[in-house]
């Protein structure tokens, strides 16, 4: 198993793990909230048997990174993406977020530039800002996510098994999603650390990327669901499309936040399309 070193707590090392497969120009995926790089297996083995070299790590308080009590913060997941990404001296890459990864993959450039980035890809993305406020008043309020922070002190098991609805669009009328799909996701939530899911809970909520969104310089594409329950595009892809300078927007009729795993033939195709163009 790889790891790198991101820093240290308490004298002790914090490591990060990621998966690198493959060989050629670097795919770099930043997955979602409570996620793991596993997210991100149907991508990377595509991508991977067509030429890409894919990586993808477990954010720290994630999967199979350390649990370290301090910076489960947007600043610090991207700070730990560059050390990753520098570790590894990975130049002319593309990134993929999904979800937090989109903040994530924002927040990286934002605070580190474009220098070793070729494109970017941000797919369900939680930017600009999820929270209502005055200034953002299609976002949602202090009330959902407090709602989330409660689901999670309460019983994060189950929770994380109720989540699995809305995020893969179970409630819609004909959805095909396996059970397996939604135990995957339990046991990668799961995995993570306690205190890193639930200050994740606020990092991807109220952390505001508009100034990131502007100064992204490179190619960017948007993917996003219209009918995405956990990440609402009204308030999220359509403000990102308008923040980033010549980006694409394409939209997925009745797709759910999940859609990476339902409709991974398409996403995978669309990912490849734009990696080539």
């Amino acid at each position: 198993m790889s790891y790198i070193n991101v820093g240290k707590e308490n004298s002790t090392s914090i490591k990060l793990y990621y998966k690198d497969w493959g060989s050629g120009q670097p795919v770099v995926f930043s997955h979602g909230w409570p996620l793991s790089a596993d997210a991100w297996e149907d991508q990377m083995l595509f991508l991977g048997a067509r030429g890409y070299r894919c990586i993808a790590h477990d954010r720290r308080g994630h999967g199979r990174s350390s649990q370290p009590w301090n910076g489960n913060d947007m600043d610090t997941y991207a700070d730990d993406l560059a050390t990753l990404v520098e570790a590894l001296d990975l130049k002319n890459a593309i990134h993929v977020g999904h979800s937090t990864g989109g903040g994530e993959v924002a927040r990286y450039i934002g605070r580190h530039g474009t220098k070793r980035v070729a494109k970017a890809v941000l797919i369900g993305s939680v930017t600009p800002l999820m929270l209502k406020t005055a200034a953002n008043p299609g976002g949602l309020p202090m009330e959902v996510f407090d709602g989330i922070r409660a689901g999670v002190l309460a019983d994060r098991s189950q929770f994380f098994k109720d989540l699995t609805t809305p995020f893969y669009g179970t409630n819609r009328p004909n959805a095909k999603v396996s059970q397996g799909l939604r135990d995957s996701f339990w046991l990668q939530g799961m995995q993570a650390g306690f205190k890193g899911v639930f200050d994740c809970i606020k990092a991807f909520s109220e952390t505001d990327f508009t100034k990131d969104l502007e100064k992204m310089d490179v190619p960017t594409l948007i993917l996003h669901g219209d009918d995405d329950q956990i990440v609402p595009i009204g308030a999220s892809a359509n403000l990102s499309a308008k923040l980033i300078k010549g980006a694409t927007l394409k939209i997925y009729p009745g797709a759910p936040h999940g859609l990476c795993s339902t409709l991974k033939d398409q996403v995978n195709e669309d990912l490849l399309a734009f990696i080539k163009g």
